[in-house]
């Protein structure tokens, strides 16, 4: 709650200069869902991904020029997998399972070859890239509770030879492409998608290896060790832990995680205010009246 409360604070300091210039600029909702592909997810697909979850974003968005703008968003979602959905009987058996809160902020560039909001296009279609900070915390269900898998090191992190801690709090690049429409002066409505670069292996808790079960209780405790290998649960004769040699293979470390948001975006104009663009689009069409108001 601590780390949560940290990042909040820290996406109100960066956001704050946006609001400063939000004269002449477009503020709205993005109403969506978000979804991750990594190691648990119903198959070995690269396009695979696990479970959708409904999101909510605010974003504020000024145009630069004619055809360029730049967007700051705030995003809330969620993401999970399950190894019980899967169409593979060996990860069925391997009974891993996380969900985790997702928290990001961005900045992007857009690109809009028919003009933006300043030129007064009604199809606004464009391709968007930046970077994003993102804040994601694992946890399974254990018992009836929901545990925190970052702390307990489920793949010997923190444990001598082994490596650090994941960070919770990391950057993305965010790409993806979406369209406007605007329905009057002021009020544009238009669908966004886009997809999450990571630079991490561990939105899921899985990448790479299992630790033998007797050196992770050893090293982290009964609970990582319990949630290290998750395969002993559905043994017909109890709880037995299978005690599988350090190394097996746990996940796939060569291919870093992906998350995604796609949604409905709702925006609203502080401005009608044309500015002096004239010219013409790469479709040929003129555009823009220097003093006119859209």
């Amino acid at each position: 709650m601590i780390r949560m409360n940290r990042f909040l604070t820290t996406c109100i300091v960066l956001i704050l200069p946006f609001l400063l210039i939000a004269q002449d600029s477009e503020v709205g909702l993005i109403l969506g869902t978000t979804g991750y592909t990594g190691d648990i997810t119903p198959s070995n697909n690269y396009f695979s991904t696990g479970k959708r979850h409904a999101s909510l974003g605010v974003f504020l968005r000024k145009d630069l020029n004619r055809f360029t703008a730049v967007r700051g968003t705030f995003t809330y979602g969620k993401y999970s997998g399950d190894d019980a959905n899967s169409k593979i009987e060996g990860i069925q058996n391997r009974n891993l399972s996380f969900q985790s809160n997702l928290l990001e902020l961005s900045l992007v560039g857009e690109i809009n070859p028919f003009g933006t909001n300043s030129t007064g296009e009604k199809i606004q279609p464009y391709l968007f890239g930046g970077i994003a900070v993102f804040h994601f915390n694992p946890e399974t269900n254990y018992n009836g509770q929901l545990v925190e898998l970052q702390p307990l090191g489920t793949e010997g992190q923190g444990m001598d030879d082994f490596d650090k801690p994941y960070k919770l709090t990391q950057i993305s690049i965010p790409l993806g492409v979406g369209v406007k429409y605007q329905i009057t002066d002021r009020i544009n409505l238009g669908v966004d998608f886009g997809v999450r670069k990571t630079f991490t292996d561990y939105l899921d808790d899985v990448s790479g290896t299992y630790v033998n079960y007797n050196d992770l209780f050893e090293g982290n405790g009964q609970l990582a060790a319990a949630l290290g290998n998750r395969s002993g649960e559905l043994n017909q004769e109890g709880n037995i832990p299978e005690i599988l040699p350090t190394g097996s293979q746990r996940g796939n470390p060569l291919q870093d995680d992906w998350y995604f948001t796609a949604g409905v975006t709702f925006g609203y104009k502080f401005s009608t205010r044309t500015r002096n663009y004239k010219g013409r689009n790469p479709t040929g069409r003129e555009f823009g009246c220097p003093g006119k108001n859209l």
